[in-house]
């Protein structure tokens, strides 16, 4: 999947294979194989185009990572204590990123949204600024407000880790 997310269009097996022959040796008929498995779990679409197909992801590499995380809490006994958990092993670069993703989910309808500044480093340690209130329509993170359609790859469990 990584190698059909690279390109952000229709690929076909040839081009997968000379891009993984740059690493290593690996046969067409083995990127056939898995890009067919791929199409067959739901993961890719496929077109004919002669006597070859081009193949298409069906989600975005984001809207993959969201399911997998969505999927990893929804099945634990105490959702909040392990939101709590997961966001205590995050950056801070991270953080930032997360409190961005929020500013887009609620949307600008919903007032503004007090962020934190950082001060430059004093003698005695860091220090935080005063926090200011931000009220921004802009998408900071791109394109991953968007919301995803299509099937979850990510709920075709079949115990291949695929």
């Amino acid at each position: 999947m990584t190698r059909v997310w690279k390109w952000n269009r229709p690929v076909t097996v040839r081009e997968v294979l000379e891009d993984l022959q740059q690493e290593r040796s690996i046969a067409y008929t083995t990127v056939m194989t898995v890009l067919d498995n791929l199409h067959q779990k739901g993961w890719v679409r496929r077109e004919a185009e002669g006597r070859a197909y081009r193949y298409e992801a069906v989600s975005t590499r984001a809207a993959y990572s969201a399911a997998l995380m969505n999927d990893a809490w929804s099945q634990s006994d105490n959702p909040a204590a392990a939101l709590v958990a997961f966001f205590g092993m995050m950056s801070e670069e991270q953080r930032h990123a997360l409190r961005d993703a929020m500013r887009i989910v609620q949307g600008p309808e919903e007032g503004p949204v007090v962020a934190e500044t950082r001060a430059a480093p004093e003698a005695s340690g860091e220090k935080r600024d005063e926090k200011r209130e931000e009220k921004s329509g802009e998408n900071p993170a791109g394109n991953a407000g968007e919301k995803p359609g299509g099937e979850n790859p990510a709920s075709d469990r079949d115990g291949t880790g695929r």
